[in-house]
Parts: C-alpha cells; sequence; structure tokens
C-alpha cells in the first residue's frame, strides 16, 4: 500500500465551507485515493471537518480572521512554518508527499524531492514561480492543464492531472429556470461586471454567487454593485447545496475570465448538473469546454450574447455525462495514483 501525504494550503479547512476550490480538491482527490486503497494522511488546519486521518493543531487562516479580524501580514507564513513542522517530524512515514501549498516545501523535502510531487493551483507565468522552477529544477510538478504546464519548465513537469469531482455532489438539472448564473470571486480575474452585460444584452436575468475578494473590495463595489438590479441579483457566498441549487436550475453558466485561467473548477461544477458554459477563450478554457457538446467558447460579450442565443440546442443529459466521462474524483485519483508510482519506480 502506497503511503501518501496532502498537504494543503492553510488559508480554509478541508473541505472549504464556501470558497477553496483547492480545498475542495484536494478532499475529494484525497478520498477518492483511499477509495483505491491509498493510504492518505491529510496535513490541513485544525478546523478542517473530515473523516480522513488528519494532522495540524493550528487553526486556518480564514478562523483566525473570523476570531482576531484582521491579523498581522506574517500569520500565512508562520501557518506554513508550523504545518511544515510537522510534515518534517514525520517524512519518513510517507511514501510519496504531495504537496498542494507553495515553496517552502521544496526546501524542507531535501533529498525526498524525488519521491514528491507539487500542484500549483495558480498561475505559474509571474516572476515568483519563475524563481522558484529555476532555484528547484528536480521537484517534480503536477500540472492541472496543458495550458497551466506550457508555463512549467520541463525539468520539473511530471504530468497533467484535471481536476476532478465527487461525482454525486452534484445532480442533473432537467428543468431550468430562465435565469444564467455566475460563480466565482468578485474580482477583476473573473469578471462579474461582464457576465451581468452579456446577460442583460442577451434578455436573460442573473443570479452571482461568491465571496467579494478580500485583496480588491473596490472592485465589487465600484464595478460589481452599480449594476445590480431586479435581473442582476447577487446571492453572496454559496456553499454546496446553494452551489447545487444556483447552477443546476441555470440555462447556463457565465465564465468571462480575464486572466490565464489554470483550470476553472465552477466549468466542471457546472457541467455535473448538466448546465452549458459559456466561457472566454483563456488560458485552460479550451481544454475543458468541448464546443458545442459542453458549452461554447467564445472571444468576446457580444459572441457570448450570440451563444445563449444556441444554448437551448446543447443536450444537459450529454453535457452530465462528459462530466462522468472527464471530470470526476475517481479519474483523478486514478491519474494521480499513476504518477506517484512512476515516481517511486524511477
Amino acid at each position: 500500500m502506497i503511503r501518501v501525504a496532502q498537504v494543503a494550503p492553510n488559508i480554509f479547512p478541508v473541505p472549504p465551507e464556501h470558497h477553496g476550490g483547492t480545498e475542495r480538491v484536494i478532499h475529494d482527490l484525497s478520498t477518492a485515493l483511499v477509495n483505491l486503497g491509498v493510504e492518505v494522511t491529510l496535513f490541513a488546519p485544525s478546523d478542517s471537518a473530515t473523516d480522513l486521518p488528519r494532522i495540524g493543531d493550528h487553526p486556518s487562516l480564514a478562523a483566525l480572521e473570523r476570531r482576531h479580524g484582521r491579523v498581522a501580514p506574517g500569520v500565512p507564513a508562520a501557518l506554513d512554518a508550523l504545518q511544515l513542522e510537522a510534515l518534517r517530524l514525520r517524512l519518513d512515514q510517507f511514501d510519496i508527499v504531495h504537496c498542494h501549498g507553495e515553496f517552502a516545501h521544496a526546501a524542507l523535502l531535501g533529498a525526498r524531492r524525488r519521491h514528491s510531487l507539487t500542484t500549483v493551483h495558480w498561475r505559474v507565468d509571474e516572476l515568483d514561480r519563475a524563481l522558484f522552477f529555476a532555484g528547484f529544477p528536480d521537484l517534480p510538478v503536477a500540472a492541472i492543464s496543458a495550458s497551466q504546464a506550457a508555463g512549467i519548465p520541463a525539468s520539473n513537469r511530471a504530468g497533467i492531472v484535471h481536476h476532478g469531482l465527487a461525482r454525486d455532489r452534484y445532480i442533473l438539472g432537467t428543468q431550468p429556470g430562465a435565469h444564467v448564473a455566475f460563480l466565482g470571486r468578485m474580482t477583476d480575474q473573473k469578471r462579474p461586471d461582464t457576465a451581468i452585460r452579456v446577460a442583460r444584452a442577451a434578455g436573460l436575468p442573473i443570479r452571482l454567487g461568491g465571496t467579494i475578494d478580500v485583496g480588491n473590495p473596490g472592485y465589487f463595489e465600484d464595478r460589481v454593485r452599480p449594476l445590480l438590479g431586479e435581473d442582476a441579483t447577487y446571492l453572496g457566498p454559496v456553499d454546496d447545496a446553494r452551489k447545487a441549487e444556483l447552477l443546476g436550475s441555470a440555462r447556463a453558466l457565465l465564465f468571462p475570465i480575464d486572466w490565464p485561467e489554470p483550470f476553472g473548477l465552477v466549468m466542471i461544477e457546472a457541467m455535473a448538473c448538466g448546465t452549458p458554459v459559456v466561457a472566454w477563450n483563456r488560458g485552460s478554457v479550451p481544454e475543458i469546454v468541448e464546443e458545442g457538446v459542453t458549452g461554447f467558447v467564445v472571444a468576446s460579450e457580444a459572441e457570448a450574447v450570440a451563444a445563449l442565443g444556441r444554448i437551448g440546442q446543447l443536450d444537459r443529459a450529454r453535457i452530465r455525462a462528459r462530466f462522468e466521462a472527464r471530470f470526476t474524483a475517481e479519474r483523478m485519483a486514478a491519474d494521480y495514483l499513476a504518477l506517484y508510482r512512476r515516481l517511486l519506480a524511477a
């Protein structure tokens, strides 16, 4: 039996309550690996609500902020150091260490880097990642899309594993309402303001769910709130149950990203509900959305409006079937297990 440490970030609990796609993926991956016979230990904050064996004596950054309000800027680094010390004390208990945070673990692992895997859940085309990869050319890195892999040096590339979701979290919604949906952080990377404009131009009401970006709260106040109205409703943060209702009852999901999206978990959450996706052609989008099958890939607001006019041509049951074929947690876990075995055999 392969013994794997799954090392989560310390920002949110695992699984997350609202926002936290990375933490959701880690929990679904870990659960699916256990079902494949892997011995998994989760390194995650103490406020995590999981049945998985877990190590971590300290709360998440989110929990500390709820308790204390704004915290010192060094708190995330302190939490990471405490977590890595817990990992260091137990390194010999694992065959593979799979890290989902960034940077410091590479130095800690030392000679164990060859039997580790790092998944970067963010863009990789900025200076911090360039420095990181250059300094640790022997660190195996799993990309979450081919688009992301193109920005990872060849010496680091261990493979590509698309995200997956627990198969039964969402069910096929066969009777969509009149509205379209937007789901994501209220930020200029995700462009909820664009989603509102497109829905309005198409004559469709829109419901928006997601957290206001703590790093840029002014974006919501300045660019999104003025556009809200009877036909554009902001629901606030949504948990799994409300997310299922929002996506499952939507005619389509609008995904008007304005950055090199490394994956885009909400796209496959919509597909799990049978809901088609209208997404901008950035980053991973052409890999995830099958044109004319699970949605439409567009390059402008005008193209998005036109795509919404064709959305009724798509078969929601077929969209759900494509989710089951491509984006379940079982498939994700099998792909990662193959990478673990390859690393151990090398």
